[in-house]
């Protein structure tokens, strides 16, 4: 089932997440319709508090060729392990604010460690943009936009479109 994704600026976006203590099937159900939601977006990457759920509990899939198998992951309670001194630059956007882009320096590898859904420890590191996914979206477990990353206007002046994209959407 899709679910709405809250638009910034919201106060849950903001909000630290409280680490998941059961991989319970009300869990798995809600990563199945975060991934529905993520897809049918489209985006590479939703965090639980994007559909107002206070969870540390991301889904992503960074597979954008038609031609590659889709690799859905669901990630509970992931934390980088380490991160390289490397650093990548992409053009981030995000799902919670909609159609604004911007380029974010980031560490180029890291290693996670998360729970799947089956409750088994896993780590990887991660490469490229899904290493810049996978931090954008751990940012959204902590708090934080890629819009904190960037200068005190230009984020001004997103919050502000993101407010009157939200009046907008309200009359309509």
């Amino acid at each position: 089932m899709k679910r709405p994704i809250l638009i910034h600026p919201d106060p849950r976006l903001k909000k630290v997440c409280d680490p998941v203590s059961d991989v319970s099937d009300e869990l798995r159900a809600l990563a199945e319709d975060m991934l529905e939601t993520m897809y049918d977006a489209p985006g590479i990457g939703l965090a639980a508090p994007q559909v107002g759920v206070m969870s540390r509990l991301l889904v992503m899939d960074c597979i954008k060729d038609e031609n590659e198998t889709p690799r859905p992951m669901v990630l509970i309670n992931p934390e980088i392990v380490a991160s390289s001194d490397e650093t990548n630059v992409y053009e981030e956007g995000c799902l919670s604010i909609p159609e604004q882009f911007a380029e974010v320096t980031r560490p180029k590898l890291v290693d996670v460690r998360w729970i799947d859904l089956d409750g088994k420890e896993q780590q990887e590191t991660f490469d490229g943009l899904w290493a810049t996914c996978v931090q954008h979206e751990i940012d959204h477990l902590n708090g934080k936009l890629f819009i904190d990353y960037l200068g005190p206007m230009k984020r001004q002046m997103i919050t502000r479109r993101m407010q009157k994209l939200k009046r907008e959407k309200a009359r309509a």
